[in-house]
C-alpha cells in the first residue's frame, strides 16, 4: 500500500509520453489504489506538477491562466479534454523544446501553438470521419447500358421484324428471299 501510495506521490511524466499516455497511467495508478486517501485536489496538483513543461503550459492556456487557480472540477474538465486530442507528434516537438530551449516565454508560445493545432488537427479528423460515413452509406450508382431497337425500315422503337409497316413480315419475306 505505501508503495502504491508513493508511486501516485511520485508521478513523473516520461520523456518519451504523450500528455495522453501519462493521464492514462495516473489513472491507471489511482484506480490500482482506491482507498489511497488521496484527496482529488492533491491528486490534480501532482499530476500538474509531474508533467513536462509543454504540457503545464497548454492546461494553462486551456485554463485561461494558472490551471491549478480553477476549481477542481474544471481542473479535471480541461485534463479530460486534452487527452482527448491524441495528437503523436506531440511527444518528438516536447523532446525538441525541452533540449534545445529553456526559455519560458518560447515554451509558452510553443504550448500555445501545439495547443492550436491539436485543436484543428482534432476538427478535421472529427469531418473527414463524417464525410468517410457519408461516402461509405452511399452505395456507388449502379451503371445499366440501355440498349434500345430502332426499327430500320420504319424508325420505331421496335425490332424490324415486328414491323407492321412490313406488315410483321418482313424478317418472314427475306428470309424466303435468301432461298
Amino acid at each position: 500500500a505505501t508503495n502504491l501510495r508513493n508511486e501516485i506521490s511520485n508521478f513523473q511524466q516520461r520523456f518519451d509520453e504523450s500528455f495522453h499516455e501519462a493521464w492514462d497511467r495516473y489513472k491507471d495508478r489511482l484506480c490500482a489504489y482506491l482507498h489511497h486517501g488521496i484527496t482529488e485536489l492533491h491528486q490534480l496538483d501532482t499530476l500538474y506538477n509531474a508533467l513536462n513543461p509543454a504540457n503545464r503550459d497548454s492546461l494553462n492556456v486551456a485554463a485561461g491562466g494558472n490551471l491549478l487557480e480553477r476549481c477542481t472540477q474544471d481542473v479535471l474538465t480541461i485534463i479530460k479534454n486534452k487527452s482527448k486530442v491524441r495528437n503523436s507528434r506531440n511527444k518528438s516537438v516536447v523532446s525538441q523544446v525541452k533540449s534545445c530551449d529553456a526559455n519560458s516565454n518560447s515554451s509558452s508560445e510553443i504550448a500555445k501553438l501545439t495547443h492550436a493545432v491539436n485543436q484543428q488537427t482534432s476538427a478535421v479528423t472529427t469531418a473527414m470521419t463524417a464525410i468517410l460515413k457519408q461516402f461509405q452509406a452511399t452505395p456507388p450508382p449502379a451503371f445499366v447500358k440501355a440498349v434500345e431497337e430502332i426499327c430500320v425500315t420504319c424508325g420505331g422503337a421496335h425490332p424490324y421484324y415486328q414491323c407492321l409497316a412490313a406488315c410483321g413480315n418482313t424478317f418472314l419475306e427475306l428470309q424466303n428471299n435468301i432461298q
